[in-house]
């Protein structure tokens, strides 16, 4: 960042000398990554706008956002605390990253800058690499961990994306005592016992023996049921094909559909782990083809190729004899853009509901952050903002820099008025949270369909 070239770029966009894809553009060309400029973008034009968009909504404020009657401190007179979040923020997750990024800038704005008595700096990491389009790596992750837990000024972490990669850090943050909040952690076995779980899970990434972790989302154990569920009773299905990135959220997830399309009764005539970094994949596209499964369910992130074995699939099963059905690590436009054609019809779940879907706050924060992104957000970045409101009401509630006293405050958020609805913490850390959504790809578009829900 320390290119004065860059710098004249970000008071360009920011007295409206340039437009938005010019600044993108001009960044890439200095040798800025897409990621690292939006997410400059994002916290530029939120830092602009954010908070009198916010005001001027009225529901989006300190005293109308998370556990009721927390006071917030405007005083910044106690020092500086920084904030951190880390995720992939380049390639496939380019969007992914960049609006969760801005989600977090915006609740800081609506807070005005400042908790508990300090001022609020707020910084996104990258735990992404180039050289996997972007995709999560376990190096990344655990130095933007250390690199959090050796900032005197840093209380709490707001991370990971990926699963796998919250694998790499929680123990890192556990050993240090920090709080660390997940807007997008799903696998089971990071907070629960379960036969999908590898051997030691969860107590394996809690080496203190007490819990710091939490996530916002819901976990595999409701969205597999809920998808097989949706598979089994809402499409009909009676023969199922599972696929599986082989990666902690992929087979887990994977795992949790399998075992629950049986228990309805479904045939599931393959269960297996494809081969990320493959060139194509006609060979098993046709070896599903021959098993002729009504559904086939890919469970997998979008960095993985997933889009291009989406492509190979419909290659050789005609949408009217097979649908494609994935998670919420499909859940993105990159993906839908990356298959193309052979997305249409597919259903996607997703932990929630889509932004546009929100209603209350909800639709005030879905307006406020469209306007900051320039686009329809990521849904993930929804859970990003409730993240940094939980984080920032826990400041505001201790007034100290106590990293004990502020993972205490956190765990035990009771009542929050979310995006969402009102949840609460359960004492694993999981969100007592329950909506999962169903949604299909219309004209290149993830679009909602139904709430769906867990078998009877």
């Amino acid at each position: 960042m320390a290119d004065p070239r860059f710098e004249t770029l970000i008071e360009q966009v920011r007295t409206g000398a340039i437009n938005r894809r010019t600044f993108i553009v001009r960044s890439v060309a200095l040798g800025i990554s897409a990621g690292v400029a939006g997410s400059v973008l994002a916290s530029t034009v939120a830092a602009q706008d954010a908070s009198p968009a916010a005001t001027a909504s009225g529901g989006l404020t300190p005293e109308n956002l998370g556990v009721e009657g927390v006071e917030h401190i405007t005083d910044t007179s106690k020092g500086t605390i920084n904030l951190y979040s880390s995720w992939p923020m380049s390639g496939a997750s380019e969007q992914i990253g960049a609006d969760s990024a801005a989600a977090v800038q915006l609740a800081v704005d609506i807070w005005g800058g400042a908790a508990g008595g300090f001022a609020i700096n707020y910084e996104a990491l990258d735990d992404g690499i180039a050289a996997n389009n972007g995709a999560w790596d376990a190096t990344a992750e655990a130095n933007n961990a250390t690199q959090v837990i050796n900032d005197p000024d840093a209380v709490a972490y707001i991370a990971t994306y990926n699963s796998g990669a919250a694998v790499a850090s929680i123990p890192i943050m556990n050993e240090a005592g920090m709080a660390m909040i997940s807007p997008a952690n799903t696998a089971i076995q990071l907070t629960q016992e379960n036969p999908a779980n590898e051997e030691g899970y969860p107590e394996v990434l809690y080496p203190s023996g007490t819990r710091n972790y939490m996530r916002v989302v819901p976990n595999d154990f409701l969205q597999g049921r809920a998808s097989a569920n949706f598979i089994v009773n809402g499409l009909g299905a009676q023969t199922v094909y599972v696929l599986h990135d082989n990666q902690v959220y992929g087979l887990g997830l994977g795992t949790v559909v399998n075992e629950a399309l049986v228990e309805l009764g479904a045939e599931v005539v393959g269960f297996e782990a494809f081969q990320a970094d493959a060139p194509e994949y006609q060979a098993l596209a046709t070896k599903i083809a021959n098993a002729a499964p009504d559904v086939v369910y890919l469970s997998a992130i979008v960095n993985l190729n997933a889009s291009k074995l989406v492509q190979d699939l419909r290659d050789v099963m005609a949408p009217e004899d097979t649908t494609i059905m994935g998670p919420d690590g499909l859940f993105n436009q990159a993906f839908v853009d990356g298959a193309g054609d052979a997305a249409e019809g597919m259903y996607i779940t997703f932990a929630g509901l889509p932004a546009n879907e929100l209603d209350g706050v909800g639709a005030e924060w879905y307006n406020a952050i469209k306007e900051i992104v320039g686009r329809e957000p990521d849904g993930y970045s929804a859970y990003s903002f409730e993240c940094a409101v939980c984080v920032l009401q826990a400041i505001d509630q201790v007034g100290e820099k106590d990293r004990a006293a502020i993972l205490d405050a956190m765990f035990t958020t009771e009542g929050f008025r979310g995006l969402l609805g009102t949840w609460s913490f359960t004492e694993t850390g999981d969100t007592s949270g329950d909506t999962v959504s169903a949604n299909i790809v219309v004209d290149g578009v993830i679009t909602f369909q139904e709430a769906i829900g867990l078998p009877e």
